[in-house]
């Protein structure tokens, strides 16, 4: 009974539908947060003075400090998107995917 179930399932547009939707949204999003990183490991590697620099004068704070907490923060704002999406979007589109393999 299974097999027959995974089978209309694996079988079904709608489902090859959802497999794509969400492997090149989580691939987008994945690809943005690289992209973050890698951009400040690069101003890191080539341009340590700026991010060294203090925001104001007579400031401890440099302007790393805000941008790699700016990082951090995206990372959760990117997930929260994704989260948001599978569970509304992606959810909904699973359960009917699967309402139309138990019929």
């Amino acid at each position: 009974m299974n097999d027959l179930i995974y089978q209309r399932i694996e079988n079904n547009p709608r489902f090859k539908e959802l497999v794509r939707k969400r492997e090149r949204f989580a691939w987008l999003l994945s690809a943005i947060t690289l992209a973050l990183y890698v951009s400040f490991i690069l101003l890191i590697a080539f341009d340590p003075q700026w991010l060294g620099t203090p925001i104001y004068t007579d400031s401890n704070i440099t302007r790393g400090i805000p941008i790699g907490v700016g990082l951090i923060v995206i990372s959760f704002v990117l997930t929260g998107i994704y989260v948001h999406r599978a569970n509304g979007e992606f959810d909904d589109m699973n359960s009917e995917i699967l309402n139309e393999a138990k019929k």
